[in-house]
């Protein structure tokens, strides 16, 4: 397939003349196709239903010890939903906090708690002149949304095929006092699909940080997010790294079953160490006398175990599995050695990068979005929203169904191509 960059003027006014007919054509049909969210599909959502009749009128809705889930009470969260979380994220459930159904809640409420009483004894972020938040970037949004609220300060850091630099990682934390934290989605990344090589995680457990009040915010959203039952990607348990390292209470571990059961329903939890543990229910026992039993025990009941859990997933994976594949093959074939962007092919998680030429996101996704495929605004995966080189676009395949998802990757790579040869066009001259 020939590059862009090498063919002549005439050839690619040539294509784009093609191009923009296929165009129009789309964009008079008035399609409306969202992949703006990584949002599990209806079909997925299916899959859950018989968690609503694990628990009825006639159930007894008592826990392992003896505790009425209806009642008040257990602060922390019934044992056996920390057994099964705990497994979920390799983790001792004494080291489990269950809360309602939003890690990202977990998160929020993280940062507020530190930046109002601070962390462990030391000062509270408020009172300081500068917080610093290391952000790898492309990242999650969500991530960088709390930050920018409570004014911290979030400094970029590149993603590598290996996670983030620890270089520049290592360097700037053991110099820099006003940094108190960074933001990883360790497992098939949001939104590149990376996870982070086993040295990756042994130099995060080994960070010698100025501030001794610095943290991971470690946000294992896509543990069990596979695509495959045998090609996965392992992920070192970076709670054991730590405490191997010397620094037990350095991480904080986020999770939550939002995209395993209901997005809206589900049960989150943190994982942390005794010390971290003490602190944060310090604030809970304020805040609530107890999060949601009963949702807790509906969920051990209807998975039973995490091998219930690992058989869930698979049948998830059977309906994702297509869509990502179907979007892969699409670019090998339509744009590999056009030189017109780069993509990776992830083993699991909810989303696929794909980098297009410097320049070019926005007016791709501007373009997609005219001819009715809504997708994340260009710019997302970084902090404030700005993409220096304006090059990430963040893919969705989850919600649309297969067929829509087959047209809206069509519009999309039609508008690759566009934005590219326009871009290509604008340095070569006439001949």
């Amino acid at each position: 397939m020939q590059s862009y960059q090498e063919m002549s003027r005439e050839e690619l006014l040539k294509e784009k003349a093609a191009l923009e007919a296929a165009y129009r054509n789309y964009a008079k049909s008035g399609l409306k196709l969202d992949m703006s969210r990584g949002k599990p599909s209806a079909e997925q959502l299916d899959l859950s239903m018989g968690m609503m009749d694990v628990l009825n009128s006639n159930t007894d809705l008592s826990c392992e010890d003896g505790t009425d889930c209806r009642n008040y009470g257990i602060l922390d969260g019934i044992h056996e939903a920390k057994v099964l979380l705990g497994d979920m994220i390799e983790c001792h459930p004494d080291n489990i906090i269950i809360y309602g159904n939003s890690s990202l809640n977990i998160m929020f409420d993280t940062v507020a708690r530190s930046m109002t009483h601070g962390v462990m004894g030391n000062t509270p972020w408020c009172k300081l002149d500068k917080v610093k938040f290391l952000c790898p970037v492309p990242g999650y949004d969500r991530h960088f949304a709390i930050t920018e609220y409570f004014g911290i300060e979030m400094v970029n850091v590149p993603m590598l095929p290996t996670g983030p630099d620890m270089d520049i990682v290592e360097e700037l934390v053991s110099k820099d006092e006003a940094i108190k934290a960074i933001w990883c989605v360790p497992k098939y990344s949001n939104p590149q699909g990376i996870t982070y090589s086993d040295e990756t995680v042994r130099r995060f457990a080994r960070l010698k940080p100025a501030a001794k009040d610095f943290r991971i915010y470690w946000d294992n959203a896509y543990g069990v997010h596979h695509l495959y039952d045998i090609d996965q990607d392992n992920l070192v348990e970076i709670m054991a790294e730590c405490k191997r390292a010397g620094n037990p209470d350095m991480v904080y571990k986020f999770c939550s079953t939002s995209k395993i059961s209901f997005p809206g329903s589900g049960v989150a939890a943190i994982a942390t160490s005794a010390n971290n543990l003490v602190e944060i229910k310090k604030q809970m026992q304020i805040a609530t006398i107890g999060h949601d039993k009963v949702n807790q025990l509906r969920h051990v009941r209807f998975f039973k175990d995490i091998y219930g859990m690992t058989e869930h997933m698979r049948k998830h994976a059977e309906i994702l599995r297509p869509k990502f594949e179907m979007i892969i093959d699409k670019f090998e074939k339509e744009l590999q050695g056009k030189d017109a962007g780069s993509w990776i092919a992830p083993k699991g998680g909810y989303f696929i990068a794909f980098e297009a030429l410097e320049g070019c996101a926005k007016a791709i996704v501007a373009k997609a979005k005219k001819a009715g495929v809504t997708m994340t605004p260009a710019g997302a995966p970084y902090p404030y929203g700005k993409d220096p080189k304006d090059t990430t676009i963040r893919i969705a395949p989850t919600y649309p169904t297969l067929d829509d998802l087959k047209i809206a990757t069509d519009i999309f790579v039609i508008c690759v191509k566009l934005v590219t040869i326009e871009k290509v066009l604008e340095n070569k001259p006439a001949s």
